[in-house]
């Protein structure tokens, strides 16, 4: 049985074991639709983040965003892929996580999401904290104390 009451989620900062933002695959605002999609396809991702030019967070666009983009009254409308960029169907009211924030925001946040993305002071995309790496902590503290 895993006992957390010595795990404190609150102690461990998020920029420790995230992912830095030169890794993390995203899209611009000005790119369009086709280029995003291809970026999702490419990737295997479900969503990335869209920065400014300056690297500036600005939302998450999925390729579900980009498919109802795409839906028209009657038909599918392919054209919309190249007509409408990445700002025109992105989510701008995502929650994210400071550099500065615990674990223990991050998985309130990962709940109902597979990433947040790390913010500086500036809103710069620092980097992503995955669902992946919360469980990778859970794990670890297991393991450590299976081993005592």
């Amino acid at each position: 049985m895993l006992d957390l009451t010595n795990f404190d989620l609150s102690s461990i900062p998020v920029k420790r074991d995230m992912i830095e933002a030169e890794k993390v695959a995203h899209v611009q605002l000005q790119n369009p639709l086709e280029h995003a999609l291809l970026v999702l396809t490419k990737t295997g991702y479900n969503a990335v983040p869209v920065l400014d030019l300056n690297g500036r967070f600005c939302g998450i666009i999925s390729k579900s965003d980009i498919v109802e983009a795409m839906f028209g009254i009657e038909q599918i409308e392919v054209d919309k892929l190249y007509e409408n960029t990445v700002e025109d169907v992105m989510h701008s009211d995502v929650p994210t996580v400071s550099e500065h924030d615990t674990l223990e925001k991050a998985l309130h946040v990962l709940i109902d999401h597979s990433f947040a993305c790390v913010l500086n002071q500036d809103d710069e995309m620092i980097g992503i904290y995955t669902r992946r790496e919360i469980l990778k902590q859970f794990r670890n503290e297991f393991y450590e104390q299976q081993s005592k």
